[in-house]
């Protein structure tokens, strides 16, 4: 099961040493499985109960006790890594609260659930990768919640049609916008600021955890930089949009794919 969830994972790349490749893909299947718990249709009705039947599973699997495919792997990874439980904790809350929370209401409630969602890959990675947490942590955070909230802002309209709305309430309601004018695509000149103000909010994110992209070396260095430059490429892509992410997803293209690679090999400190 690892294995048919990790093709899609872009940190586990052939960049990633073969040694820590297995711990990654264990990672990203343990995440994928919950992720779909949360979100796909067959779960309907029992998303919290499969949610709390995974996190039983995780309990045991740091006790020594692993029986399911995904823990089995994922026990190797704890062992030989020594990698914490609670940033896999913290993901599952964050797969709960897709469940219960559709809406939030500031800045604030939206970082919250960005420490849960996305920054435990980010300390997780360190684990692996050997970083100082104490020192890289904080950066790490910063770039995987500036990743998420470059994704968020990308799937501004995918995300509505699941009636989920990450753009912070009082933020819409500074700029005059309405959920009606979301629902309806209206994409007004008050949407427009509101989502230079969103990915402002994000690129100084990115700016905070630049210096963890330098201070990696190796093809992780070039895997975290290649990351990085990619997230701030979604952005262009929305500022090129005219902000415009009702009426369509703005996407990286091969070009994109070229100037990303390009930057990220000339990557000066």
């Amino acid at each position: 099961m690892a294995r048919e969830h990790y093709e899609n994972f872009p940190v586990a790349s052939w960049l990633v040493p073969a040694r820590v490749r297995p711990a990654v893909q264990a990672i990203y299947a343990f995440a994928r499985v919950a992720d779909d718990f949360a979100d796909e249709d067959v779960h309907e009705g029992r998303r919290l109960e499969r949610l709390d039947e995974w996190q039983g599973m995780l309990d045991d699997c740091f006790r020594g006790v692993a029986i399911h495919p995904v823990f089995v792997s994922l026990r190797a990874a704890v062992e030989r890594f020594g990698l914490p439980r609670q940033p896999f904790v913290d993901l599952l809350a964050a797969f709960r609260m897709d469940v219960t929370r559709r809406r939030y209401p500031d800045e604030a409630a939206l970082l919250a659930y960005c420490r849960l969602s996305a920054n435990p890959v980010g300390r997780l990675l360190l684990c692996l990768f050997g970083l100082d947490a104490a020192q890289h942590a904080p950066q790490s955070d910063a770039m995987c919640t500036a990743l998420q909230l470059a994704n968020h802002w990308q799937d501004v309209a995918v995300d509505l049609a699941k009636d989920r709305i990450y753009l912070p309430a009082d933020a819409r309601q500074r700029w005059g916008v309405t959920e009606d004018d979301l629902r309806s695509r209206r994409v007004t000149d008050g949407f427009r600021s509101l989502m230079r103000e969103q990915v402002g909010g994000a690129r100084a994110r990115f700016a905070e955890g630049r210096p963890l992209c330098s201070a990696a070396r190796g093809r992780f260095g070039l895997e975290l930089r290649l990351t990085w430059l990619g997230g701030q490429r979604i952005l262009d892509r929305i500022e090129a949009a005219r902000c415009d992410v009702l009426t369509r997803r703005p996407k990286l293209g091969p070009w994109d794919a070229l100037v990303v690679f390009q930057r990220a090999v000339l990557w000066a400190a």
